[in-house]
């Protein structure tokens, strides 16, 4: 599978926080986020490993009991079922793998992709 870059896709999780997923096969997913300002990912826990890369802006990440001020070139690995969420502190864009592929993320038919 081969992806190219499209401003097109993203779909609203939650306030302030867009998500695009861009390539996926039998055991990972890719999905970009795009983060606005003053966001709240709240704190969840999902059965998916979850490895991510921030991008740019900066976020306040919580993963179990630990809280990290995450810059542009920090990154991550959240394990199966830890619970996470993440404060956005300025405009962000942060990538993603899900390992197993998130069914969740994968495009709608009709999405383009």
């Amino acid at each position: 599978m081969f992806q190219k870059r499209s401003e097109d896709g993203y779909t609203l999780a939650l306030p302030g926080i867009e998500l695009k997923s861009t390539v996926y096969g039998e055991r990972t997913l890719m999905a970009e986020f795009l983060l606005k300002k003053d966001s709240v990912l709240p704190r969840h826990a999902h059965p998916h490993e979850q490895t991510g890369y921030l991008v740019s802006g900066r976020i306040r990440l919580s993963i179990g009991l630990e809280e990290h001020d995450v810059m542009p070139g920090d990154s991550w690995c959240i394990g199966s079922d830890v619970e996470h969420g993440a404060e956005i502190v300025e405009d962000s864009v942060a990538v993603e793998v899900f390992s197993p592929v998130r069914e969740d993320y994968l495009p709608k038919e009709g999405d383009g992709q």
